[in-house]
């Protein structure tokens, strides 16, 4: 009999042991060790946890993400985002210009890399004039890393007060391009800085931060 009760008080012991240990993990007052304690957000941000689960809010203006394109960014304070008129523009974002009726656009658009081209090939094959409508010459190419990415370079067009500037980078299974369009610029003048022109600025700044593949 004596045997009996302890192993009924023993299965007690062992049941209650388990009830609190199970509510010390789920209903600890600390959380669980999180594999990311903090985030760092685009522009530098860092955000804590989300009570005591290992979530995170979303980032606050000026950082976007654009979940679509598995990616991240940071826009200059005078960046507002607009409805694209493009189809083929995933998202748009306009900058006041250098004049009354200039206005800069930033717009980002996606390709897919099909299965018998590369990253290249596709870059080559959408880099095309926009005045001319004729594929984009060698001499139009360069290259520049901004932030943590490689980015080709494209000047696309420099004609009637505008100058487009596409900035590509290649993936894995597509090619992003991130256009810098500025109007109302005299864009004859020999000495015009062109990396000072407002969306080439604004699109430098997004760019440098950008996070993602």
């Amino acid at each position: 009999m004596k045997r009996l009760f302890l192993g009924i008080a023993i299965i007690l012991l062992f049941g209650a042991g388990g009830f609190f240990y199970r509510n010390a993990i789920e209903y600890s007052p600390h959380p669980i060790a999180c594999p990311v304690e903090k985030y760092t957000c685009p522009d530098g941000t860092q955000l804590d946890h989300l009570g005591l689960s290992c979530d995170f809010p979303a980032c606050p203006p000026p950082n976007v993400s654009v979940s679509d394109l598995g990616i991240a960014f940071a826009l200059l304070p005078n960046t507002q985002e607009v409805t694209p008129s493009d189809a083929s523009v995933v998202a748009a974002y306009e900058i006041p210009g250098l004049s009354s009726t200039g206005v800069g656009s930033i717009l980002i658009r996606r390709f897919p890399i099909h299965a018998s081209s590369t990253a290249l090939d596709t870059i080559q094959q959408t880099a095309i004039n926009i005045t001319s409508d004729l594929p984009a010459t060698a001499t139009q190419f360069s290259s520049t890393d901004l932030g943590t990415h490689h980015f080709t370079v494209v000047t696309l067009d420099r004609f009637e007060g505008q100058i487009d500037v596409a900035y590509y980078l290649a993936r894995t299974t597509d090619v992003l391009r991130f256009d810098a369009i500025d109007r109302g610029v005299d864009w004859t003048n020999p000495s015009l800085d062109v990396q000072a022109l407002p969306a080439q600025t604004a699109i430098r700044h997004l760019l440098t931060t950008l996070q993602g593949e």
